[in-house]
């Protein structure tokens, strides 16, 4: 993955509709973003097209904080918060020129093109889109890696999301674990999903919608190499997820600790270190005299016993040892060497 270094989890700040519409505001989430540690400001590109004419005269969408009030309609909020074409260039100029990778959902076809001419280092695939084809046959087609969040979906709707990239000639998946519930509650949060979601071959993450740091970097720990946490200035805020977001406190937890658990995670195969080897020396246990052996004693389970260091012969090497004759005096409490030793005549 071109965003992707291997040597560390990659951290998006989902700053999705959380700027409320205000330039100004989003420019300060993405400085404090880059101020945390974060290595994407995330946002969300859509128009008033996101939702039908029914969905709009129900305003069924709005959460229950917002249900009851006059001031506000859905599509008051949507007209507010989206973000025209040119807003997202300045955005991503803006992340640009402080050191931080722009990015942007897009919610319909029309919304990929403007990513890729801004210099989006992926396209992400909301989970609402897992089965909405067009979309991923635009992202595929983009050139650039997708994220495709899975919330929602089952096992043959991610197969089949899957599918349609490679067939789209998709230049690289990373498919993120995700539970579409905000916030989650832990004991939906099923991050052994991630071992059952590597079997399509591809690198895995996690869209993390539960409450504080400590679910994400379970994931980090359990190999997530791309983690996704809504992101808010103020958690007061009016907006829909910046309850459910992380604080700028929390995110530098979660870039901190996160590094710090992937860098500890090192590698599968099985390598002792030289550190390690030295160590070993030191910890390990020898064969010791257990008691003065005069040369052409018999070597028996009572002649020796095992003790630091570790520089002589190995304490699996005893049951060899007996037996044998010793070739010179050896002292109680010596190393025990095999020059110590000759071969019994019996």
């Amino acid at each position: 993955m071109t965003f992707v270094d291997g040597q560390r989890p990659y951290i998006i700040a989902e700053i999705g509709a959380n700027h409320n519409g205000d330039m100004e505001l989003a420019r300060r989430l993405i400085d404090c973003a880059k101020e945390v540690g974060a290595d994407a400001a995330k946002f969300q590109s859509w128009d008033e097209t996101l939702f039908s004419k029914k969905v709009y005269e129900d305003n069924y969408f709005l959460a229950d904080d917002y249900r009851e009030r006059s001031d506000h309609t859905l599509k008051s909020i949507v007209n507010e918060f989206a973000l025209s074409r040119d807003q997202l260039g300045e955005l991503a100029a803006y992340c640009g020129r402080v050191g931080m990778d722009f990015a942007s959902t897009p919610f319909d076809e029309g919304q990929v093109d403007p990513l890729v001419e801004f210099g989006a280092p992926f396209i992400k695939i909301a989970s609402m889109d897992v089965n909405n084809d067009r979309l991923l046959r635009k992202a595929a087609g983009s050139g650039l890696p997708v994220i495709l969040s899975t919330g929602m979906a089952d096992l043959g709707e991610i197969d089949r999301a899957v599918a349609v990239l490679e067939g789209a000639d998709v230049a690289q998946i990373v498919i993120l674990h995700c539970i579409a519930l905000y916030p989650t509650p832990i004991d939906e949060v099923n991050l052994r999903n991630m071992d059952m979601l590597r079997q399509f071959g591809y690198p895995v993450g996690f869209s993390d919608h539960s409450e504080g740091a400590e679910i994400a970097l379970a994931a980090i720990a359990r190999g997530a190499i791309v983690v996704e946490k809504h992101f808010t200035l103020d958690k007061e805020m009016f907006g829909w997820d910046h309850k459910m977001s992380m604080s700028p406190d929390e995110m530098r937890h979660l870039v901190s600790v996160g590094r710090t658990v992937h860098q500890a995670l090192g590698q599968e195969r099985r390598q002792v270190s030289d550190r390690e080897m030295k160590q070993r020396t030191a910890y390990r246990r020898s064969l010791i005299a257990a008691k003065d052996i005069a040369a052409g004693d018999i070597m028996t389970e009572e002649s020796v016993v095992f003790r630091r260091p570790g520089t002589g012969l190995d304490p699996s090497l005893a049951p060899l040892v007996v037996g044998m004759k010793a070739a010179c005096d050896i002292p109680y409490d010596t190393i025990i060497e095999l020059s110590h030793l000759v071969a019994s005549d019996n």
